[in-house]
């Protein structure tokens, strides 16, 4: 018997241990509760770009999930070193459960009142970019999504934390390590392993699984792009670099873009063959074996007797502009070279992640090599050198140069687009611009050589006086990828205390860590708007290349004729690539 009643009660002390870890699961924290909502509330405030319901339920469960942890980090706190010190008369239970109550209510329709302010200010943003805006029913639904998220990120988390608590007893155990320590020690060995594992096996493992994905995709070749029959072209029966090496996107290059005859039917001026010269990752061993592969293509083309040579650094997969190369092809009747490289399989985002550096040291291995054949050419017989960058291929562009003096002394001309913040010669131009101009159109040396605009108006601002050569640098204030920086975790950048720009919203503020998250997110929605917002610079490009290597005898009346057709190329891509 008296075993009996000891086993019934062996067995009801377990039952209330599990019951007791079964609440501790999903009994919530209410002060990581009210941190939570204040974290959801200000994850719905205005960013740069629009987002729909569901792109914005993500983000703000991931935050509110990040206000929870914050929340109950600080009730720990309390807990362990202030209360102890503090005597406090316990509430009846009555009290806790009306605060517990009054606290749920109060989340739950500040929550919704903040969804539905959202929805206004998402339509606020929307009318500024020329965009169909939510309605207010449709965008409620980010509340339940953030609901979910957040709930699977806690869940996470607190299964780290049975873990942490796990290697605590085994370090107490096997170790000897004082219980008192083991929890933090616990921790430290989990956090070694994870960043340890990241960094090394994982981190390898992801990008590897990554760049195999992405070859895949390099390995395909659109439908509608077709071996060019030119000699102009690389990949052509002549060229040296042959077709099934150039990957998707140079593929696309080689096989597109106006013809002389197109050329001449659009601007009633006899054309020459463009020249398009592109060498893929597959192409030649390595990047200084294309480097040179990419002169060759031009030496057996004729390039450096035509007018113009552009040097294109292209993004992460090899991705060339086709308007902005298409524009210089127009502006000058086809007597144009231009030449890119591809340097990853990864888009720009991961391509940015996992090795930025692939990107300025293929911008800087093709740039030189071309300039070290041009340079050997007698000056009055060289053509204008020009160089070009989008994205993370300004970033590439750049690392060519040292300085203004060497760009200045090198080039004919620069048009750098949507720059990354983190662009050194950006970043040097925009942090000594002129008193008293904005971060978001900065004027640099009285705009005499660096430029920036958002706009065509902006190219002929501040003066008239723009010295040879020209660089021209286009970026949006809406633009994330331009804006986007680690320094906005703490410190309040200009371009959101000074007046910003007209297509941002005035109710944007700085928060710390959260405008970092925000922004941070906006990068992968950063082209979902019309152009001339965000990083969607459209036919821009045609006047940053008018205004920074303007041909002569160049007229409005041209300038339209070559807009339409590249905006109606462009229309065309989007359709079938």
């Amino acid at each position: 018997m008296l075993e009996t009643v000891t086993t019934l009660t062996k067995l009801r002390t377990r039952g209330v241990v599990v019951v007791r870890r079964a609440e501790d699961i999903i009994d919530l924290n209410y002060v990581g509760l009210i941190v939570a909502t204040v974290f959801f509330a200000l994850s719905v405030t205005p960013s740069l770009v629009p987002r729909d319901w569901l792109f914005q339920g993500l983000i703000s469960g991931v935050n509110a999930a990040l206000g929870y942890g914050l929340g109950c980090l600080l009730e720990w706190v309390f807990r362990v070193w202030i209360r102890p010190r503090v005597t406090l008369p316990a509430p009846p239970t009555w009290v806790r459960y009306a605060v517990k109550s009054a606290i749920l209510l109060t989340a739950a329709l500040s929550a919704g009142l903040m969804l539905v302010q959202s929805a206004r200010w998402q339509r606020e943003i929307t009318t500024l970019m020329d965009m169909e805006g939510t309605t207010t029913p449709a965008y409620l639904r980010t509340g339940l999504l953030s609901v979910a998220v957040g709930a699977a990120v806690v869940a996470v988390y607190r299964t780290l934390r049975e873990i942490i608590l796990f290697l605590a007893r085994q370090l107490n155990r096997w170790v000897r390590v004082p219980r008192e320590l083991a929890p933090t020690a616990g921790f430290l060995v989990l956090v070694l392993l994870v960043v340890t594992i990241f960094n090394g096996v994982a981190s390898r493992a992801f990008f590897a699984v990554a760049n195999s994905a992405f070859s895949v995709r390099n390995d395909y070749t659109s439908p509608n792009a077709v071996p060019p029959s030119q000699p102009e072209r690389s990949g052509s029966p002549a060229s040296l670099a042959k077709w099934d090496s150039l990957g998707f996107e140079g593929r696309w290059f080689v096989s597109h873009g106006p013809s002389a005859r197109r050329i001449t039917a659009v601007t009633g001026r006899q054309a020459r063959e463009p020249i398009r010269a592109y060498v893929g990752l597959e192409s030649a061993a390595d990047g200084e074996a294309q480097a040179q592969l990419a002169v060759s293509e031009l030496e057996r083309t004729g390039a450096f007797d035509r007018k113009v040579i552009v040097v294109v650094t292209t993004t992460g997969t090899g991705w060339v502009n086709s308007m902005a190369t298409g524009a210089i092809e127009y502006m000058y009747g086809g007597d144009t070279a231009i030449v890119a490289s591809q340097y990853s399989y990864l888009p720009s985002v991961l391509s940015f992640l996992a090795d930025r550096s692939k990107a300025m040291d293929a911008g800087k291995r093709l740039f030189d090599a071309v300039y070290q054949h041009w340079k050997a050419r007698p000056p009055e017989s060289r053509p204008k050198l020009l160089v070009y960058g989008e994205s993370l291929g300004s970033q590439g562009s750049e690392a060519a140069f040292d300085g203004l003096a060497d760009l200045r002394a090198k080039i004919d001309g620069a048009l750098w687009v949507g720059p990354p913040n983190s662009n050194r010669l950006w970043q040097q131009f925009v942090s000594r611009r002129d008193p008293g101009s904005r971060e978001v159109q900065p004027v640099y040396a009285d705009g005499l050589v660096v430029r920036f605009a958002s706009d065509s108006a902006d190219l002929v601002r501040p003066g008239p006086e723009w010295r040879s050569p020209r660089i021209a640098y286009l970026q949006h204030a809406s633009d994330p990828i331009v804006w986007w920086s680690p320094d906005l975790i703490l410190s309040q950048p200009d371009w959101l205390s000074e007046p910003r720009g007209s297509d941002v919203s005035s109710q944007m503020r700085w928060w710390p860590f959260v405008t970092f998250w925000q922004v941070a997110a906006d990068l992968t929605n950063a082209q979902g708007v019309t152009d001339g917002h965000g990083h969607r610079y459209g036919s821009l490009v045609l006047d940053g290349w008018v205004a920074v290597a303007q041909p002569p005898d160049w007229t409005a009346e041209l300038s339209d004729k070559i807009r339409g057709q590249l905006e109606a190329a462009e229309d065309y891509e989007r359709e079938t690539k």
